[in-house]
Parts: C-alpha cells; sequence; structure tokens
C-alpha cells in the first residue's frame, strides 16, 4: 500500500514557478514509477509527466515539454513537479500516483493523492 500527498500548489502569476512536491508513505517507493496529472474544471484529467523508478527515465505529454520538471528522491520518498513558465491554461488540480512500470496515459494506475490546486493568473 502506498499513500500520497501532494502540497505545494498555489496561486501565481502567468510566467511565474512552482513546484509541486508528492510525499509518499511506504518502504517501497523507489520501486514504484511515478506520474503527474491534471484536472481542469470540466474536462477531463489528464497526464502530464512520468519518472520510472530510476530517474534517468522521464516522459513529458506535449503541454509539459520544455516547461516542467518531473525528479524523484527515493531517499526522501518524494517526487517533484518544477513547473516554470505557467500559462493561464496551467490552471488544474494536480494530482500525483504511483504505479509499478512506466505509463504515459491516465489509466492504470495504483495509487493517486488528494490533489492540489494550482491557479495561474493572466
Amino acid at each position: 500500500q502506498v499513500q500520497l500527498v501532494e502540497s505545494g500548489g498555489g496561486l501565481v502569476q502567468a510566467g511565474g514557478s512552482l513546484r509541486l512536491s508528492c510525499a509518499a508513505s511506504g518502504r517501497t517507493f523507489s520501486t514504484y514509477a511515478m506520474g503527474w496529472f491534471r484536472q481542469a474544471p470540466g474536462k477531463e484529467r489528464e497526464w502530464v509527466a512520468t519518472i520510472g523508478w530510476y530517474s534517468t527515465s522521464t516522459y513529458y505529454a506535449d503541454s509539459a515539454k520544455g516547461r516542467f520538471t518531473i525528479s524523484r528522491d527515493n531517499m526522501k520518498n518524494t517526487v517533484y513537479l518544477q513547473m516554470n513558465s505557467l500559462k493561464p491554461e496551467d490552471t488544474a488540480v494536480y494530482y500525483c500516483a504511483a504505479r509499478l512500470g512506466v505509463r504515459t496515459t491516465t489509466d492504470g494506475w495504483n495509487y493517486w493523492g488528494q490533489g492540489t490546486q494550482v491557479t495561474v493568473s493572466s
């Protein structure tokens, strides 16, 4: 069992930056692939980025490439999402999730956090 708690969301102006954190419980954190997702009001949840158990494997949605960076610290059981050059269309609730094995879609993830709100003002 893995429990996930996101933090770091907030209100930021367009062009600004935020770093989201996702703290995981459980001794086997390092064996899980971790993902970030987001859901804007009235829209379906979408995949943003994934990192494999070994940090060199990272994958990004087109909307995140060049602006967002996913990373993890297995000693701290934490995964991060550094978001730069934020746009109003990045406004959403951001979720982290865990599963065994890399995946770049929203389905098939075993554990989810409760989400953290990111609002980007124009």
